[in-house]
């Protein structure tokens, strides 16, 4: 009775390590963030109600549509850029995408080419409100959204293929699935978050939101939306991601207001709006 007592005791030990331990293998780690003090050097950021609408993490849906300034600047037709397209294949001529999330998915081809997986191809990009409402009127609300609700409105998403098999089964899938994190890309639509995202399971459509907030959201398993309720809730976070140390932090913007914010001037830093409320500001050296 005993033997069996302590082998359910290191059994539940066991589920439990494995449920605390990050997924990828410790490349996140969180650690206790210092406060800046005064005798800092520091430059001075300000952010205004036009940065909620602006960045990576903005979140579009029937709910938070895209603002003008939220489509992404540098978008591109992938069929006249072919030094971009090395590695995989488009679907017709009209594939559109922001620069610079093609270079971003470049670099994932060309790794996911040494792993042996390269029968990848782009079916869809970035989509004006146009071409959305075309789209929409053709497909109907169970397969496409309103113009201005989808991700394909700001350049920032694109639908994956394989020229194999459909992406739930092929290799191409699995290995998007498994490793495009480590290039600042989500799979935005999982299996297990149709209740969060309120759409359907799409394992052709991934998201580009940067590092590190694509290792933090795989590591701890969120959707977009939860990663942005996170954020709101623990105002600021600091993470090592394979080393190097970021500084995440959140700030309510009301209407016309301004706020400023300091960062020691021997670090970078990103802003993104989240769509809704707020900016997130993002510092690392």
């Amino acid at each position: 009775m005993k033997k069996w007592g302590f082998l359910l005791v290191f059994a539940l030990f066991i589920v439990f390590i494995f449920n605390i331990l990050p997924i990828s293998q410790d490349k996140v780690e969180l650690y206790e963030q210092n406060d800046i003090t005064a005798t800092e050097n520091t430059q001075k950021i300000e952010l205004t109600k036009e940065h909620i609408y602006q960045g990576n993490l903005l979140l579009v849906n029937n709910e938070h549509p895209v603002h003008q300034k939220s489509i992404k600047s540098d978008v591109i037709n992938l069929y006249t850029h072919k030094e971009l397209t090395n590695g995989y294949g488009l679907l017709d001529n009209e594939i559109k995408l922001s620069e610079e999330i093609a270079e971003k998915f470049s670099e994932l081809i060309a790794n996911a080419k040494k792993d042996g997986v390269f029968h990848f191809l782009i079916s869809s990009g970035f989509r004006d409100l146009d071409e959305q409402s075309r789209l929409y009127e053709k497909m109907g609300s169970d397969y496409a959204l309103p113009a201005g609700r989808s991700e394909h409105n700001l350049g920032l998403s694109l639908d994956v293929g394989s020229t194999q098999k459909k992406m739930e089964e092929a290799l191409e899938g699995k290995w998007i699935e498994k490793n495009s994190w480590e290039y600042g890309f989500i799979l935005r639509y999982p299996l297990d978050k149709t209740d969060v995202t309120g759409i359907q399971y799409e394992p052709w459509h991934i998201r580009y939101v940067g590092l590190p907030h694509s290792a933090i959201m795989q590591d701890m398993n969120l959707a977009l939306e939860e990663y942005l309720d996170y954020l709101k809730e623990e105002m600021s976070i600091s993470v090592s991601v394979d080393g190097k140390k970021y500084t995440i932090s959140y700030y309510p913007i009301s209407q016309n207001e301004t706020i400023d914010v300091e960062i020691p001037v021997d670090e970078h830093y990103e802003i993104s709006g989240n769509n809704i409320d707020g900016v997130i500001v993002t510092t690392f050296s």
